[in-house]
């Protein structure tokens, strides 16, 4: 029996699938419909001669063989990236302005811009550290050409990931026994923002809000301070402050959807070299530099 050979977009596919556990989920990371995400795993079970996932109501899950594929997939689809990066390093130059939130710019992004640097040594990144709403002007204006931001009314791109928030406190200082609840809010138009204010309305618990900023510096000022708790993206919450829950009388707070979105007058290859590389570092999947929204 001959040998299947694997397809580097149904493998692509098949990893999407494979980490978000939903076709219609997948869909968004690969830019295809869920009846093309699904089509795509089909033809690759069929080339391999075994099924990839059981099929659920509402979910699937890994069958052993998907599990088996997984890490090869990754490595397939990461050693394609970096012989087509090889080959396009050095011709390569100009200048990307990457827009994102403090806390965006000091947790996720540093390991993929580094990697980027040496790969791409002839291409500048200016960064812009504003909060996502801010960043909205400067994208149309065409003043950036990426934005890493919250998904949120006018601000729509390719997703990235979701990311939970949770309370946060200084632990010394017991600030949420306190009542009203001292509360650090994010500025006011940030979805952070919102959603901590729906949780808290949710939660029953008099509060008022005793700092508002659009820093994540100065909400941890804030929290280490024990003059207030907040709510933080749990990428940007420091490991040393005790987070709060149920037991404090807090409700769950809804994650963030974080998305990349390309400025509509800047395609350079360079612009698109670092979208690629943002997406693939913090995704895992692919991404189709058509300006798609």
């Amino acid at each position: 029996m001959k040998n299947p050979e694997l397809n580097l977009g149904q493998l692509r596919t098949f990893v999407a699938a494979a980490e978000h556990l939903s076709f219609a989920a997948a869909s968004d990371s690969v830019y295809r419909s869920p009846a093309a995400v699904s089509m795509q795993i089909a033809k690759l079970e069929a080339s391999l001669g075994q099924p990839l996932f059981e099929r659920h109501t509402r979910r699937i899950a890994l069958t052993l063989a998907g599990e088996t594929l997984l890490p090869y997939a990754r490595q397939l689809l990461q050693t394609s990236h970096e012989a087509v990066a090889a080959l396009r390093t050095q011709e390569v130059v100009g200048k990307v302005v990457l827009g994102a939130p403090d806390d965006y710019i000091a947790t996720l992004l540093p390991p993929v811009l580094e990697r980027f640097s040496k790969m791409f040594a002839k291409v500048e990144i200016e960064l812009v550290c504003l909060q996502s709403t801010l960043l909205k002007p400067l994208l149309k204006k065409g003043e950036i050409d990426l934005a890493f931001v919250t998904r949120g009314a006018g601000l729509d791109g390719h997703f990235i990931r979701r990311e939970s928030m949770v309370w946060v406190a200084a632990e010394k200082h017991a600030a949420w026994k306190k009542t009203p609840l001292p509360v650090a809010l994010y500025e006011k138009g940030c979805v952070a923002r919102e959603h901590t204010l729906a949780a808290l309305d949710k939660s029953a618990r008099p509060y008022c809000a005793t700092y508002s900023s659009p820093s994540l510096l100065g909400l941890l000022a804030m929290v280490e301070a024990g003059l207030a708790i907040a709510a933080l993206a749990e990428c940007s919450a420091p490991t040393h402050l005790v987070r709060l829950g149920k037991a404090e009388g807090l409700k769950p707070i809804e994650p963030l959807d974080i998305v990349l979105i390309k400025g509509r007058k800047n395609s350079s290859p360079a612009v698109e070299c670092l979208a690629e590389e943002i997406v693939r570092g913090l995704s895992g999947t692919g991404f189709e530099l058509s300006g798609k929204k």
